[in-house]
């Protein structure tokens, strides 16, 4: 008898962005040329890190990278691992006017199988950073590595396209937006013949009644849905209210069984709301920013590995939070002081929504949240 409706664990990453520093010390480093107003090799930014904390490996084998999160993705066997990719995939295009322009060479495009990334959100202000063709590169380099995508497309239904990733008994539907606050112009949006991203006008009802309609046009009975939508700006631990009410209308109006938020280059608070896990910011992922000064109030280089429990009807069963600190372009573990700013940021941002932590034998976090019942 076909099963259905099995309980899953989901990983789910930030900001997933291998390109300049990371894509440098890889096998196939791309071209290092970049068009920024400073910095104009992109092997600059390597030695920015080794300045800051030690010697890099180059080349460095995919698996580098990626640090302890490969273990720990081998250990605890997510059923799928998603995350936002957040930079072209390609060789060709001319970077577009923006200041600074994302891309990995396609020969580097293993670094995902190595961890088993299942699908990735393309919805953000990079992946249109080597213009169209740099999408459409981006779109077929996935498609040939069989790496699932939602977000960005070759034309407005392709954008607006869940990624249907299959699950024990049933299927995840992913799929991705971004807002204008994200710094995504209105120029890269998908049209009927022009490849772009999906890409939110604004939160307001409006918006949520047609997300709304779309999403529930593809969802079947059974299936689990995710949202992920990149916005609000790089910094600030603030959330506005007109997220909270997106992400809850998500929930009530689209059935969202998760909202997968990302786009600040730190963590931000996590809320349950009907029984449903909504994750306002999960932070960089990986980033090669550690040897740039600035912005040290909001500890970019520490950050958090999600991994998700949800039941058979995708309620949240549990979420334990893995402290990580990128160091040498490499995923580590937070340990000490930076383990408890990772621990007391959160709760402190979370409080606002009824949400604590407490201790996990893995030395990580095990959400807390109130019981909907009182």
């Amino acid at each position: 008898m076909h099963r259905r409706n099995l309980p899953i664990t989901l990983f789910l990453g930030g900001d997933l962005m291998c390109a300049r520093g990371i894509d440098q010390i890889l096998s196939c480093p791309g071209d290092p040329l970049l068009h920024e107003a400073y910095v104009k090799d992109a092997g600059d930014y390597v030695q920015l890190a080794e300045r800051r904390n030690g010697p890099i490996p180059r080349p460095a084998e995919f698996a580098y990278v990626w640090g302890v999160a490969l273990a720990e993705l081998r250990r605890r066997a997510p059923d799928l691992r998603l995350v936002n990719l957040e930079t072209a995939v390609t060789r060709r295009g001319w970077p577009q006017p923006k200041g600074i322009n994302y891309r990995m060479n396609p020969a580097n495009l293993p670094l995902l199988a190595v961890v088993g990334i299942d699908g990735c959100a393309l919805a953000n202000n990079h992946v249109l950073d080597w213009g169209e063709v740099g999408l459409t590169d981006t779109l077929a380099h996935l498609d040939g590595h069989g790496v699932q995508h939602a977000g960005a497309g070759l034309d407005k239904d392709g954008a607006e396209a869940p990624a249907t990733l299959p699950l024990p008994g049933g299927r995840l539907l992913l799929f991705a937006f971004a807002t204008e606050d994200s710094s995504v112009p209105a120029s890269w949006v998908a049209e009927a013949q022009r490849p772009g991203v999906a890409r939110l006008e604004n939160l307001s009802a409006g918006t949520l009644k047609l997300v709304s309609q779309r999403i529930r046009r593809f969802k079947r009975r059974g299936d689990r849905v995710v949202a992920s939508i990149h916005w609000g700006g790089n910094w600030g631990f603030a959330i506005p209210d007109e997220q909270v009410g997106f992400a809850h209308g998500l929930i009530d109006d689209a059935g969202v069984d998760l909202v997968h938020g990302h786009s600040s280059h730190h963590i931000k608070a996590i809320e349950v709301y009907r029984q449903r896990l909504i994750l306002y910011g999960c932070g960089d992922l990986l980033d090669d920013y550690e040897g740039i000064d600035g912005y040290g109030a909001y500890r970019g280089d520490l950050g958090l590995l999600y991994f998700a429990d949800l039941d058979a009807d995708g309620r949240l069963l549990g979420l334990e939070l893995l402290p990580t600190r990128q160091q040498r372009l490499s995923i580590q573990r937070a340990e000490g002081a930076d383990r408890q700013w990772l621990h007391d940021t959160l709760r402190r941002e979370s409080a606002r929504f009824g949400c604590s932590l407490r201790p996990t034998s893995e030395n990580g976090f095990a959400l807390v949240w109130r019981d909907p019942r009182h």
